[in-house]
């Protein structure tokens, strides 16, 4: 009889997202005349822009002609983008970062998670309260973790903390950790990391002999020009950091899939007879076994991304999503309801109100304003009490279901 991976079983009874579609969809079906809007998962709804769209239209045209054709690339990403890559968002920044360190990808989920094939079972990890859910589950996949226990954290992850009382910066653990996941714009409470915050870490993980997994997704919603837009940006963040990114959020790739990582030639392991080992080669080696990389009519819109049109095409993309952003801290404030973030990220996490759990305050939505977002529990203990409301949907639909919430709120 063939057996399972026994680790899924101890995983919470269901991913966030999905236990959210399938109260919507109970509500739906029970009104079928609801006028839903979904300010929950953080899916872009603007089209791609047209800078990408002609790219991927001539790509097209030249997978059908025998002379262009393209069949498997390579796996790493043709060198043509990641040069981009390279200059645009990392030299541009003195992030001293080659073409070669970076893995172009089909999404920062799919990395973030992946990534724990070249690591060993016996790390202490680490991760921010509120969380990414796919970094804690992804690891009690993997048999890194024990059992959940009753506050909804699993045995074997060290939890840092972050609320409105320490303005949800992530706190250096008291203790020695060895992967440590970090994200920056922060998803879900769209909190923001100074240089000094990750300078406190990179020196952190430099003296632990810790590798930090930072996420850099939200990364270019950052308008303070005193913000670092990459780890890299920090001295000695080579040594101690991988970094993820995606053009999901910039420049709507949700459903077309790209991203990047990057894994400097300089980080290095140890292997259980104590030598150093570099990362880069075996993730390089990961990749080319398990992924035959992004196509070549994907990657062709990605690289422009980096055009001037693109680059004009995405600000303006950014921009619209962190009005509707603004508008939602703007009328949640109206209604005496307390709002974070929604400055240099697209997420605005909410204060539940009158003493509303995250799930009860997601059913008054749902129920009385027709309006979802995601419930802060689900993101993990620390998120209890607050509430997750995303910045992409349409204008309209972000005006109505602000004025539907302060309708029911204020006063």
């Amino acid at each position: 009889m063939a057996t399972i991976n026994d680790n899924y079983l101890k995983l919470k009874a269901g991913y966030l997202f999905p236990e959210i579609a399938r109260r919507v969809g109970a509500f739906a079906e029970a009104n079928p005349d609801a006028p839903i809007i979904k300010l929950g998962i953080g899916d872009v709804t603007e089209p791609l822009p047209q800078a990408c769209r002609v790219a991927i239209l001539k790509a097209v045209e030249e997978m059908g002609d025998r002379s262009s054709f393209k069949g498997y690339g390579p796996e790493q990403g043709y060198l043509w983008l990641r040069e981009k890559i390279a200059a645009h968002d990392f030299h541009s920044r003195g992030c001293d970062i080659d073409a070669s360190e970076i893995f172009v990808s089909d999404g920062s989920k799919c990395d973030t998670g992946n990534i724990l094939d070249i690591f060993g079972k016996d790390n202490s990890i680490a991760v921010t309260d509120p969380v990414y859910p796919v970094y804690v589950d992804t690891n009690v996949m993997a048999g890194h973790t024990g059992s959940v226990n009753d506050d909804g954290k699993y045995e074997g992850l060290v939890y840092l903390p972050m609320t409105a009382d320490n303005n949800f910066t992530a706190p250096i653990p008291d203790a020695k950790v060895d992967l440590i996941y970090l994200c920056f714009p922060n998803n879900p409470t769209g909190a923001t990391a100074t240089k000094t915050d990750l300078k406190k870490w990179v020196d952190y993980a430099k003296s632990n002999g810790s590798i930090i997994l930072f996420d850099a997704a939200y990364e270019a919603f950052i308008t303070d020009p005193d913000l670092p837009h990459s780890i890299y940006e920090i001295e000695g963040a080579k040594d101690c950091a991988i970094e993820f990114r995606s053009f999901s959020k910039n420049a709507g790739f949700t459903g077309t899939r790209c991203a990047l990582t990057v894994v400097p030639k300089s980080l290095t392991a140890k292997a259980s007879d104590g030598s150093d080992v570099e990362l880069h080669k075996l993730w390089n080696r990961r990749q080319s076994t398990k992924f035959n990389g992004v196509s070549y009519i994907v990657q062709r819109g990605a690289e422009a991304v980096y055009s001037e049109e693109g680059q004009a095409q995405i600000q303006e993309l950014i921009r619209f999503y962190l009005d509707n952003a603004s508008i939602i801290c703007t009328k949640l404030q109206e209604a005496s309801i307390s709002v974070y973030g929604g400055v240099n990220a697209p997420y605005v996490w909410v204060k539940t109100p009158d003493g509303l759990t995250s799930w009860d305050f997601f059913d008054k939505l749902l129920q009385a304003c027709n309006v979802v977002g995601t419930p802060g529990s689900g993101f993990g203990a620390a998120g209890e009490g607050y509430f997750r409301i995303s910045a992409f949907n349409s204008r309209e639909n972000v005006e109505e279901a602000m004025n539907r919430i302060t309708a029911t709120f204020k006063g």
